[in-house]
């Protein structure tokens, strides 16, 4: 029987507001509140909250057998949390149905996966541990930012315990191969890999309201006619998706609900069914494997990282703000720690991208790539000043190397202990019980 995976990213950055090279060393605030606050009110009622309400009347309507997935980041669910906490309680409701999985991804949406490692896996623990608190579930699916994967990335996400993993299904990483099985990775065999489908998930999100398109108008019967038609061998269709293309990127006035809403009869009657990528990994068996030695990401034409990597401005960026981190890791001021997980977001390195954002562009705030990147240093500099203020004059990186592992190793040994004392409380348990049943049966005789 095949199977359809829906996945769905849910992002928003805090946007920065304008700061001047005057406005280092005398405002620490870096955030434009305003336009955050109106951006994420926008998204949540135009695409949120109603594409919510849609699948919830789905998983209702099908008793369950319909089924989705998303990825929602950690800087996304603090600004529902402040701004639109009822798109977080809709989230809930549709935790409670057991129908919905909520992937593991970096707390910030950041780039942490190839320029930080002790960085990625503590970004991956807080935003687990968040949706956790949030919706009850702990994840047991990976998806790294913007469906980044490597080899090397392979390696950091089993390590931390993951066996499933979404990436971009891309030519380069398939080759002949199609997108429409479950793989494995070579250089870590038991790290399941669900590659999306670039067509139908590019077919819903860029091509579906474009009058120009070949296939245009594309309805709920057409679109499960392609997935049924594909050979039988092939059981698996991932269609992974930003969630705005839900009311924002493709308007209520297209029809985008009407044909979300008849996917799944229509999809039943053809003997299509729907699961979650945790499911997908239980239920198939890797077809083959992929090794991916650079990394491959779902943006642009290249699928890789050149969107937030490609040139002189994002690489200046990225090595200012992660060779701060030996110190950001020391320091204990809330403030400094929030500032620098906010500033991680790969949005920030996306705006400096001079192949998108050569002039103005409704995807960016500025005007150009260098505004973003002149706005960004500024900010990174200020950022840097505060971060030194917290350290003598003079420290150097090996010093402060020495002192990081003594914490590390300290920190290791206190959770040896703490395991040690547990285990002792165990073992002490059922002789507690049983003295304390003693106690009560001689005190019943008693009177």
């Amino acid at each position: 029987m095949k199977t359809i995976c829906f996945y769905f990213q849910i992002h928003q950055p805090f946007r920065l507001k304008r700061y001047r090279f005057f406005d280092i060393g005398a405002d620490h605030y870096y955030y434009d509140d305003f336009s955050n606050e109106d951006i994420i009110h926008g998204i949540a009622h135009r695409s949120y909250l109603p594409a919510n309400d849609l699948m919830l009347d789905l998983i209702k309507q099908y008793n369950g057998k319909f089924r989705v997935a998303y990825s929602i980041s950690g800087v996304a669910l603090e600004q529902l949390e402040i701004y639109v906490p009822e798109v977080i309680d809709s989230f809930k409701e549709l935790a409670k149905t057991g129908c919905v999985e909520f992937l593991a991804e970096t707390y910030d949406h950041s780039l942490s996966s190839m320029e930080d490692p002790e960085e990625f896996r503590k970004q991956v623990k807080n935003h687990s541990d968040k949706i956790e608190l949030l919706f009850g579930q702990k994840p047991k699916t990976f998806r790294n930012t913007e469906l980044i994967y490597s080899d090397d990335i392979a390696h950091l996400v089993a390590e931390m315990g993951y066996k499933t993993m979404l990436t971009e299904g891309a030519k380069h990483v398939l080759g002949w191969k199609s997108p429409n099985y479950l793989y494995a990775s070579a250089a870590v065999p038991k790290l399941k890999l669900l590659t999306r489908n670039m067509k139908h998930s590019d077919d819903i999100s860029f091509r579906f309201s474009n009058y120009d398109w070949s296939e245009y108008p594309l309805v709920a019967d057409k679109f499960i006619n392609w997935i049924a038609n594909t050979p039988d061998e092939e059981q698996l269709v991932n269609i992974f998706m930003n969630y705005e293309v839900l009311g924002s990127w493709q308007t209520y006035e297209t029809g985008i609900f009407e044909f979300f809403r008849h996917i799944p009869r229509i999809a039943f009657e053809r003997g299509i069914g729907f699961s979650t990528p945790t499911e997908v990994a239980k239920i198939m068996k890797p077809a083959g494997y992929l090794s991916v030695p650079y990394p491959c990401s779902w943006s642009g034409e290249e699928k890789d990282t050149s969107p937030w990597t490609g040139n002189i401005l994002q690489q200046e960026a990225l090595q200012k703000l992660y060779g701060i981190a030996e110190k950001v890791h020391m320091v204990q001021d809330r403030r400094i720690l929030q500032d620098w997980n906010y500033l991680q977001s790969s949005d920030h390195f996306n705006f400096m991208s001079t192949k998108l954002f050569s002039g103005p562009s409704v995807y960016s705030p500025y005007e150009n790539a260098y505004d973003a990147f002149n706005n960004y240093m500024n900010v990174l500099s200020d950022f840097i000043e505060r971060v030194n203020t917290q350290f003598p004059e003079g420290v150097e990186n090996e010093e402060l190397n020495a002192l990081l592992t003594t914490i590390l190793n300290q920190e290791e040994e206190i959770k040896k202990l703490e395991k040690k004392l547990r285990a002792k409380k165990v073992v002490a348990s059922p002789k507690s019980v049983v003295e304390k049943n003693s106690s009560a049966k001689l005190a019943k005789k008693t009177n």
